[in-house]
């Protein structure tokens, strides 16, 4: 085996130097994410020194261990004396390097700012995907996004700049495709500000989804901390074949798992079945792992990730994994503590939803599940794309099965429309004519961005309120998160049978089974889709997108308007006074599902990103109340009058008021944005009292200085009504594993006690004093 030395002297060269024959020097700055004179991606862990730390952890536990152990233990800290135990303890791990859409990078820049650093410590990138509004077409809509965005994407530009943070301008592609492209490797540990960041698992990496203050603690060097995740395996045997795509596995795990199933684990995929799945379909599976509540996903390395590395210039990757390729792997013997059994070979097509990415049917019966539930059987639009799935196979598979409509003269009867991954995958398409077939047979290509997957969609063919169908092959669909329409049936299923079902233009197809009607008369069935895993011809890399950080950027000025109504630099929150929390009024006792979409909304509202106060605007308007089933209308306690939930909240605020939010199960899923903490932080709220958290949004409300709790008996969710007034107790004693507890006083006089649990450590109670963890962070420069 190869010296430590010698192999993160093979991985300089590998992620530091440009192995394809394009953009050499762009490439080269890619890969390295800050000047290349003070990192290279992989020299703070490097292969041997994970191999190191793997074999100090498994002697201390004496046992086999499952690849994402090897992975997340591989990074730790302080290997030889971290305690370590599944599902208890906080781990102290090092990431290798931070990814931040442009979306969630405003605030998280904005806070490094704050942080007072001159300069981030681990390799860092900004990608400019989630600002472009589809509207017309590919290159009208990105002109529009770059005059309509100017002022975020100079401020974005200049920061990294300022910072040391390589930039990856608008039009350059989805974060999640970026970065398998060029920054994902096996045994990689990678955060990013995007919850759909395990994308990078289809590459054999941690990749891990985590709200800004987290990315600014790794930017800032401090030891990341994590729960140690618990591990449920997923067996895959046989082979995947016909209609069946690698996005069905992930939508029968769903199905399986539910939304909050995989919360606080990770999800490891182990098996013959694995070989059967090519690199960017097992980064499909992990990306909408997302949706499963998992801390990530996991595919251990194999002959596919080598091919890709290979296809994508990084051959000397390759070549180290292959020297260790046993830290790559499973142990034999290892145990999980979880096991789900899937046989590809008898696995069906999927189609997921409405409203939810969990409800999971085979597509052979959804038409007769819509007819009896009574959802609409048309489907008003098609749409492929996003970060689970724009691969060039992906692509590929779809032109297909628009192939043979066309040689039938047979167009969509749906409206559809293209969204590539990345800009090398544009052009990749484009040059190898699938881009002309997807629009011959009906579809308008997209740019380069997340686009209708995330709300940026300016529809127009239905009303608002509505009811309608639609079918992407996105991650999730949520109640109005694509086209902000509540009445919009959205259902998620891989990229062909999106195809297949905006040519039949109905619901009820199934294309394993149905036939088509040509113009003609004449009636035929599809033929499976095939394409190539990627192109013969290698990738065409498109335009130059990339800008790195200059060596010298002590001129670099980063302006911030004061009257900018998009930024705002940020103020302290205050400290804990040192007290309970005394008598503060419940804002709003929501019922059901509770997203970040419902916490805080995407859509028309992204353009706030980076202005905490404007964008507090949206706390909570998207979730139902349960005094009145009514969405953003609640009781002012102190006047007795309804408004909407911030305005409530604002008033609140100003009359020295504090306040909770009363929550469900799985509170916070979805996105990872921190605004869902930061916004009900800057309106006056303290604690928020749920049933249950989603881990990503648990944190980020730790992060801003909130307390984040749980019933200990989740029946008392019912004692609490939306008049009471609440005082949390036991703060002066806060310690980890130590209950609080909440007073409630009732309107009638009365009062009652519960118990409420947290999952505080040591460090994360420090933030909930300082007021939050940057200025813990300050406290302790």
């Amino acid at each position: 085996m190869a010296s430590y030395c010698t192999t993160v002297t093979r991985l300089r060269l590998a992620l530091g130097t440009g192995a394809r024959r394009f953009h050499v020097a762009a490439v080269l700055s890619a890969r390295a994410g800050v000047a290349m004179s003070r990192f290279e991606p992989g020299s703070s862990i490097g292969y041997g020194k994970m191999h190191e730390n793997i074999d100090i952890v498994r002697r201390r536990l004496g046992r086999p261990l499952t690849l994402s152990e090897k992975i997340v233990y591989g990074h730790l800290d302080d290997p030889a004396g971290q305690e370590i135990d599944r599902g208890r303890t906080y781990l102290r791990l090092r990431p290798d390097r931070v990814a931040m859409q442009d979306a969630t990078a405003q605030m998280a820049m904005l806070q490094f700012i704050s942080s007072g650093l001159p300069k981030v410590a681990v390799p860092s990138t900004i990608h400019c995907d989630h600002l472009i509004e589809a509207q017309i077409g590919g290159a009208q809509d990105l002109q529009r996004a770059k005059e309509v965005n100017q002022e975020v994407y100079n401020f974005l530009a200049t920061s990294a700049a300022k910072y040391g943070v390589g930039f990856w301008k608008p039009g350059s592609g989805i974060i999640h495709q970026i970065i398998l492209e060029n920054y994902a490797y096996p045994g990689v540990m990678l955060i990013g500000t995007d919850s759909h960041t395990p994308n990078g698992g289809g590459l054999g990496g941690i990749c891990i989804g985590v709200g800004g203050a987290d990315a600014v603690d790794v930017m800032a060097g401090i030891p990341w901390e994590l729960k140690c995740p618990k591990v449920i395996g997923v067996r895959l045997t046989g082979t995947l074949s016909g209609w069946t795509s690698p996005k069905d596995v992930i939508l029968k795990v769903a199905g399986i798992l539910t939304v909050k199933g995989g919360t606080g684990a990770i999800v490891e995929y182990h098996g013959p079945g694995v070989d059967s799945i090519s690199c960017t379909g097992m980064a499909t599976i992990c990306n909408m792992g997302a949706e499963i509540g998992a801390t990530t996903s996991v595919f251990p390395y194999n002959h596919r990730m080598k091919t890709y590395l290979q296809k994508t210039g990084r051959q000397e990757i390759a070549s180290a994994a292959d020297e260790f390729r046993d830290d790559l792997v499973p142990d034999e013997g290892c145990e999980y503590d979880q096991v789900v059994e899937i046989n590809l070979s008898e696995l069906k097509p999927h189609i997921n939803g409405p409203f939810t990415p969990d409800l999971a049917h085979p597509v052979s019966e959804i038409g007769a599940v819509a007819k009896k539930s009574g959802w609409p059987l048309e489907v008003k639009v098609g749409l492929i794309g996003s970060c689970t799935n724009s691969s060039y196979e992906d692509m590929g598979r779809a032109a297909s099965l628009a192939k043979q409509a066309l040689d039938k003269g047979l167009k969509c009867k749906a409206q559809f429309t293209v969204t590539p991954g990345s800009e090398q995958i544009r052009a990749t398409i484009e040059r190898d004519g699938y881009a002309k077939i997807l629009s011959d047979v009906g579809g308008v290509v997209l740019a380069n961005a997340c686009g209708p997957c995330i709300g940026q969609w300016d529809r127009r063919d239905v009303k608002k309120g509505e009811k309608n169908t639609i079918v992407t092959s996105f991650n999730r669909n949520f109640t109005a998160r694509n086209d902000a329409n509540p009445a919009t049936h959205a259902f998620v299923t891989s990229p062909e049978i999106v195809t297949a079902l905006a040519l039949a233009g109905t619901l009820s197809f199934n294309p394993e089974t149905d036939y088509l009607t040509a113009p003609s008369g004449e009636k035929f069935k599809l033929e499976p889709p095939t394409g190539d895993e990627l192109p013969s011809r290698d990738f065409d890399p498109g335009q130059d997108t990339y800008q790195h950080p200059p060596a010298e950027s002590a001129s670099v000025q980063v302006d911030v308007s004061p009257s900018s109504t998009r930024l705002q630099l940020l103020e302290p929150f205050d400290k804990w006074n040192g007290r309970d929390l005394e008598d503060m009024r419940v804002l709003i006792k929501v019922k059901g599902k509770c997203t970040t979409d419902h916490i805080s909304a995407a859509g028309p509202w992204l353009k706030f990103r980076g202005h905490l106060d404007n964008i507090s605007n949206n706390l909570l308007i998207g979730a139902v109340n349960m005094e009145n089933d009514a969405v953003n209308k609640v009781k002012n306690q102190l006047t007795g009058e309804y408004g909407g939930v911030p305005d409530v909240a604002r008033f609140y605020k100003a009359n020295g008021v504090n306040w909770v939010v009363v929550g469900d199960e799985n509170y916070g899923e979805g996105s990872s944005r921190e605004h869902a903490a930061l916004e009900p932080r800057h309106l006056g709220g303290r604690a928020i009292i749920v049933k249950s958290f989603a881990r990503i949004h648990e944190t980020n409300l730790k992060k801003q200085g909130l307390l984040p709790l749980t019933f200990s008996n989740p029946d008392d969710y019912d004692r609490i009504r939306p008049d009471d007034t609440i005082s949390i107790t036991g703060l002066k004693s806060f310690a980890p594993g130590k209950p609080l507890t909440a007073v409630i006083k009732h309107c009638d006089g009365s009062q009652e006690s519960i118990s409420l649990s947290h999952t505080f450590n040591e460090t994360q109670i420090e933030w909930f004093k300082a007021g939050s963890a940057l200025n813990r962070m300050k406290e302790l420069q």
